[in-house]
C-alpha cells in the first residue's frame, strides 16, 4: 500500500481542510492505514509557504491549502507548480464565485468562521448556567457568574436571566423568601455583579393575583396579599443592604431595558 502523505496548510486553525482531507480519505482508507495528515495552521506569510513546499517536495506530499487572501493564494499555486508539487485549493474557486455572484469583495480575515463559533458555544455555555442555577437550585453558581439576581416572587428573574444568557452572560438568580435563609455563598459575591430586583406592591400584587388564576388557584391566596408582599419587599431589602449591591425597580421596566441596564453598570465597573 502506497504512502500517502497531505498537509494542510492553513491561516488558521486548519480544521476546515483537515475534515475535508479526511472525508476523502476515507472513501479509500477508512482507518486512515499507511496515511499521514500534517497541519501547518496561521500561515501568515510567503516564506512559511516556501518552507512548507520544500517540505512536501522532499517527502512527496500533496498539499490542500485554505487560505483567504488571494496573493496568498496565487503564490502557493504558483510555487508549486515550478516544484512540481500537488495541490489543491479548497477556499479560493469558492470565494472567487460568491465575489462574481454579489459583486462583493472578501474580507480576507482569516479565521472568521471560528470566531462565529466560539461566540455560539459561549452563548449555549451561558444558557445552560442560567438554566442549571435558576431559583437559587445549587448556591455554588453564584460564586462562579458573571450576574446575580435577587428579587422576591415575580420579579422576572428568571427571564431576565435568559436574556442576559443570550447577551453571553453567566447568570444566577435566587429569590427571596423571609421564611428562608439566603445562601451564605450570596454573602461573598461581588456586590458589583450583583443586583436586587424590586417591583411596587401594587403592580406585584397584580401580576400574582393573575399568576394564581392562570394556575386556577383562588386569587385571594397569602401569595398574593399586599400585607404578604410588603413583608417579602422589607426582607427583601435587608438582604440586599447586606450584600451592598444595587437595586433596580423593574416596576415599569421591559426585560429589555433592566437587562440593558444591567450590562451598562456591568461594563462601567470592569
Amino acid at each position: 500500500m502506497k504512502l500517502l502523505k497531505v498537509f494542510v496548510v492553513s491561516d488558521s486553525v486548519g480544521e476546515t481542510g483537515e475534515q475535508v482531507v479526511k472525508a476523502a480519505i476515507t472513501q479509500f482508507r477508512p482507518n486512515f492505514d499507511n496515511t499521514l495528515i500534517r497541519k501547518f495552521p496561521h500561515i501568515e506569510d510567503n516564506d512559511h509557504i516556501e518552507k512548507i513546499v520544500e517540505i512536501a517536495k522532499e517527502q512527496n506530499a500533496i498539499i490542500v491549502f485554505t487560505l483567504v487572501e488571494e496573493k496568498m493564494r496565487q503564490f502557493m499555486i504558483n510555487l508549486c507548480h515550478h516544484e512540481q508539487v500537488e495541490c489543491i485549493d479548497l477556499i479560493g474557486p469558492m470565494i472567487h464565485l460568491f465575489e462574481q455572484q454579489i459583486g462583493e469583495q472578501p474580507l480576507e480575515e482569516p479565521g472568521l468562521v471560528h470566531k462565529l463559533d466560539d461566540d455560539y458555544f459561549k452563548k449555549i455555555e451561558a444558557v445552560e448556567f442560567a438554566v442549571k442555577y435558576d431559583d437559587g437550585r445549587d448556591p455554588r453558581g453564584l460564586l462562579l457568574a458573571d450576574v446575580v439576581l435577587v428579587g422576591v416572587s415575580r420579579t422576572s428573574k428568571t427571564p431576565l436571566s435568559q436574556y442576559l444568557a443570550h447577551k453571553r452572560y453567566k447568570v444566577a438568580n435566587v429569590p427571596l423568601v423571609p421564611e428562608v435563609n439566603p445562601p451564605e455563598e450570596l454573602f461573598l459575591v461581588d456586590p458589583k455583579k450583583c443586583f436586587g430586583l424590586v417591583i411596587s406592591p401594587e403592580k406585584l400584587n397584580v401580576i400574582r393575583k393573575e399568576r394564581l388564576i392562570a394556575l386556577g388557584l383562588n386569587d385571594d391566596a397569602i401569595y398574593a396579599k399586599q400585607s404578604r408582599i410588603e413583608q417579602e419587599i422589607e426582607h427583601f431589602y435587608n438582604v440586599v443592604e447586606r450584600i451592598g449591591c444595587s437595586v433596580i425597580d423593574v416596576t415599569n421596566k421591559a426585560v429589555e431595558e433592566t437587562a440593558n441596564d444591567i450590562i451598562d453598570r456591568i461594563e462601567q465597573n470592569k
